[in-house]
């Protein structure tokens, strides 16, 4: 599989090693635009790309990228997490029927409160889903 070179540039200027599986998942991840992933969804990809990656490998990457700030991960409810290419502040609609996530400008939801944070912490965000049935 080839590497373009923006794949390679964003995974080191990340601060990681640009391996082979990272570059493979890098590339599907971010070289058609922004988009919402689940591991399984994305390592189906990786798979059919014909690269050979465990499971537990693209979970462990795209929690690499999480931490190093590529992706944001967005848990829809326990156990099932969408990863999102777009890290910028926006927020969601959940589509409960067909499980997609689909984005909402951060400028369209307007939050007239916010609890205090419990002592000796801040508040790093705020992540509004809006659940769509149907």
């Amino acid at each position: 599989m080839r590497h373009h070179p923006a794949a390679i540039d964003r995974v080191r200027d990340a601060g990681l090693r640009p391996t082979r599986q990272r570059l493979a998942l890098a590339r599907l991840l971010f070289d058609n635009g922004d988009r919402h992933v689940t591991a399984e969804m994305l390592h189906t990809e990786v798979m059919a790309s014909g690269v050979g990656v465990s499971l537990a490998t693209v979970y462990n990457t795209l929690h690499q990228f999480t931490e190093a700030g590529l992706l944001r991960e967005i848990v829809v409810e326990a156990g099932r997490s969408y990863f999102d290419t777009n890290t910028s502040a926006h927020h969601h609609f959940f589509h409960e029927r067909h499980g997609q996530l689909s984005d909402i400008p951060g400028d369209e939801i307007e939050l007239c409160r916010v609890p205090s944070a419990p002592e000796g912490t801040t508040i790093k965000s705020v992540d509004v889903i809006v659940r769509l049935d149907g």
